[in-house]
């Protein structure tokens, strides 16, 4: 039991050197510069990006069928305009 509290005083001591450090001051000091940076950049989250990757690949797949819509409609169209022939000025 004895070992036990001697361990737990230990480490609380080691605890509170480690909070103590430089590294510490460090580590707190890094995290602020890239939040920093990273608040400045034009960054979307993952969600967001995949909410508008679905979006484009829907947008994508209509704007296909409008344009083979579109496509069968000018060639069905095609032989009734060249079936019109301009009358002849003779």
């Amino acid at each position: 039991m004895a070992m036990n509290r001697a361990f737990e005083a230990l480490q609380g001591r080691l605890s509170g050197l480690l909070e103590s450090t430089p590294a510490q001051d460090i580590e707190r000091n890094a995290k602020a510069i890239l939040g920093g940076a990273f608040s400045r950049l034009d960054l979307v989250t993952r969600e967001e990006f995949e909410v508008q990757a679905r979006l484009l690949q829907r947008t994508q797949e209509q704007l296909a069928a409008v344009s083979a819509r579109l496509a069968r409609l000018e060639n069905a169209a095609a032989p009734t305009t060249s079936a019109i022939k301009p009358a002849s000025t003779d």
